[in-house]
């Protein structure tokens, strides 16, 4: 059996080859957890760090005393919330420093020494600016991520080829019209990536930002049953479920991406496959139906829990409070979002002569 391509370098790997190698070292390393922590004279001793059994075990413990679905909930929209303020902020505030001279030579060199501020020593400022709860935890983590994308956004600006520039200026377009055509299309489409490679950033300091006033949240039960407990199941535990989340996150921001910049994924290989889009797959088809089902779906346990909000009918519960907590604004911007980008691909389907 030859198996030289599993060492050739920079050799390419099948999407079945990377699966099963995939779950091949997940095995391993769960074999080899084990070894190291099983039995009675454990290599590693339990209490440094507990075996996978008692690790799984704990994820029950958090989800029926610890209110883990609502704890994680409230994680997710702070991680929304920093990532939306952040955009927000990077997006013009790069155009503005990477397309206009006057402010690129007094801030350039600002935004390059930023990016050397130690986040963690600036929570006392942010408590004394924000206080204590959701709005000062978003801005905590807005400005972790922004003062990494800001200076992307300036980079993506200088790698704009000139020769769309040039063509745009034959044909004569104006400031505004550059920017839109040229500049803005070409940027977003590369701070997608960008964006996505930076998920890991808010996760980073979600446990920082979340220990001030508990209100629950992933990094606040690191704390208060993993850490303060001597728990270190239970802090492997939620570690485990942060990566998962993360996983889940970058799993949507590719789905994303070939979604509304399909143009990134054309067939190179070959003249004749110049400029053709890859050849969608059964599966994919069908991935994309499950897909935008759900995505109908969840709009509309949203807005019924969102009436609930307003006119509760489920005996006073209101879910929405109750699992997004002050950060439930993060995801009425989301829904709000994801509505509106449904409802004018349907227009586009229903009225729009092709």
């Amino acid at each position: 059996m030859n198996v030289s391509w599993l060492f050739k370098l920079r050799g390419e790997l099948t999407k079945n080859q990377k699966t099963m190698l995939t779950i091949g070292g997940l095995i391993f390393f769960v074999l080899f957890w084990a070894i190291l922590t099983l039995g009675e004279s454990p290599i590693i001793p339990k209490a440094i760090f507990p075996d996978p059994v008692r690790v799984f075990n704990s994820f029950g413990e958090l989800y029926n005393n610890n209110e883990l679905l609502m704890n994680i909930c409230r994680s997710i929209g702070l991680n929304l919330g920093g990532y939306i303020k952040a955009i927000l902020y990077a997006i013009p505030v790069g155009f503005l420093i990477g397309l206009v001279p006057l402010f690129r030579g007094a801030f350039q060199r600002l935004v390059d020494a930023v990016r050397f501020l130690p986040l963690t020593a600036l929570t006392g400022l942010f408590i004394i600016w924000f206080g204590i709860y959701a709005e000062q935890k978003i801005n905590f983590l807005a400005f972790g991520i922004f003062i990494y994308l800001l200076p992307i956004v300036i980079q993506r600006i200088d790698e704009v080829d000139d020769v769309y520039l040039k063509t745009v200026h034959t044909l004569g377009a104006g400031y505004w019209q550059t920017i839109k055509t040229v500049y803005f299309p070409y940027v977003v489409s590369r701070l997608s990536d960008d964006i996505r490679i930076l998920t890991a950033i808010s996760w980073t300091y979600i446990i920082v930002a979340e220990t001030s006033a508990d209100q629950g949240g992933i990094g606040s039960l690191i704390y208060r049953a993993g850490q303060r407990l001597g728990r270190v199941d239970i802090t492997i535990a939620c570690l485990i479920i942060i990566m998962i989340i993360g996983i889940f996150q970058d799993k949507i921001f590719a789905y994303l991406d070939r979604k509304f910049f399909p143009y990134k994924y054309q067939i190179k290989e070959s003249y004749e496959a110049k400029n053709q889009l890859k050849t969608v797959s059964g599966i994919d088809a069908i991935l994309d139906f499950v897909i935008t089902l759900l995505t109908w779906i969840f709009l509309a346990l949203y807005i019924l829990a969102l009436w609930n909000e307003w006119f509760p009918f489920l005996g006073g519960a209101k879910p929405l409070s109750y699992l997004f907590g002050d950060a439930l604004w993060t995801i009425h911007t989301v829904f709000l979002m994801i509505l509106v980008y449904n409802l004018y691909q349907l227009y586009k389907k229903l009225f729009v002569k092709s």
